[in-house]
């Protein structure tokens, strides 16, 4: 982060220059993908819509270099992409980048800012995010350790002045458990899947309560064995129907287990300030094991032992990419306006 945007990260309630101005947000709609760019919108002020994207065939096959569908009729009265245009346009991943160029092409008036490494060179936005286990860097790019999510100081602090009573009822100290589950890198074989209820068992027998959340891609496996390793002890496991408690998890957890495929959700475990213990299942990729290998230098994480002896306790300065991304992209897009024309 540059010295002019820390200066400003100490007045952001005084000066929002973006705030209230019209965006885009450009996803195919995924939750995790809308997890990073509400949370830079949010962390902005903007005033944002969200416009899907679901690129097809050849169209989708050739992002982000190729265009946009003639189909989709980007521009023209009646598209969903159409004027008036937006101050600002956020975009995330390879399919969305047509869309960008398209709408920069129209509207060169928008500020633009692709979010993650989509192999469309430095040229594709006026700004670029990635985290800092993709490698692409330059002048017009910004790096953070973490993704950018919703979970902000405020937010937090919100959250931990109203705990709700079943948490309130659990023991300290409370471990959240995040569970997330099979992806392209990830196998979590049934062997992982006993490893990680071992050791639920042995912070079970060192004192510790539960707060247990699957997500959508939870197989069914992991959370039955998640299940039957904690049943012993003070515990709150969401079923997976009404409303998700993660928020109030996450806010009341004093330590966290969280499984290492889901980068937003061990970042978002990261913005607590609290322990974080890393359980790796089988496989893995080069970019995931830099992320956690930073995480782990920064002091946030640690991996989780197949039988834990101690309980986590350890502290470090909460991150919170959304806001020093945030700062980043204000200071380009003013440097931009007061640029000669």
């Amino acid at each position: 982060m540059t010295e002019a945007a820390r200066s400003m990260d100490a007045h952001t309630d005084q000066y929002r220059p973006l705030a209230g101005r019209s965006a885009w947000i450009l996803t195919t709609g995924a939750a995790g993908m809308d997890v990073q760019t509400r949370g830079l919108a949010d962390a902005l002020g903007l005033a944002y819509e969200m416009k899907p994207i679901a690129p097809k065939g050849i169209y989708r096959a050739l992002s982000p270099w190729g265009p946009v569908a003639p189909a989709e009729r980007f521009g023209a009265p009646g598209s969903p992409f159409a004027p008036p245009w937006p101050a600002v346009a956020i975009a995330l991943g390879r399919t969305s980048v047509p869309y960008l160029k398209a709408l920069r092409r129209r509207a060169p008036g928008t500020f633009t800012v692709l979010m993650l490494d989509t192999r469309a060179g430095r040229g594709a936005a006026d700004v670029i995010w990635v985290p800092r286990h993709d490698r692409l860097r330059g002048a017009n790019v910004i790096v953070t350790l973490t993704a950018p999510h919703s979970f902000t100081p405020a937010r937090l602090a919100a959250l931990r002045r109203m705990m709700p009573e079943p948490i309130a009822a659990l023991p300290h100290p409370r471990i959240a458990v995040v569970l997330g589950g099979k992806n392209d890198a990830y196998k979590f074989r049934d062997t992982d899947d006993e490893r990680l209820g071992k050791a639920l068992r042995s912070l079970g027998t060192l004192g510790a309560s539960f707060m247990i959340t699957p997500s959508r891609r939870t197989h069914r496996r992991l959370i039955d064995v998640a299940e039957a390793a904690t049943r012993d002890f003070p515990r709150i496991l969401w079923d997976q129907h009404g409303a998700n408690p993660y928020p109030d998890f996450l806010a009341h957890a004093d330590a966290f287990v969280v499984t290492a495929d889901s980068v937003n959700m061990t970042g978002e475990a990261a913005a607590t300030g609290r322990p974080v213990l890393v359980f790796t299942p089988s496989g893995g990729s080069a970019k995931f094991h830099r992320f956690h290998r930073a995480l782990e230098d920064y002091g946030a994480t640690r991996p989780l032992p197949d039988e834990v002896s101690a309980l986590p306790d350890w502290s470090y300065e909460p991150l919170h990419s959304a806001e020093a991304i945030a700062r980043e992209v204000e200071q380009r897009w003013l440097a931009r306006r007061r640029a000669p024309t």
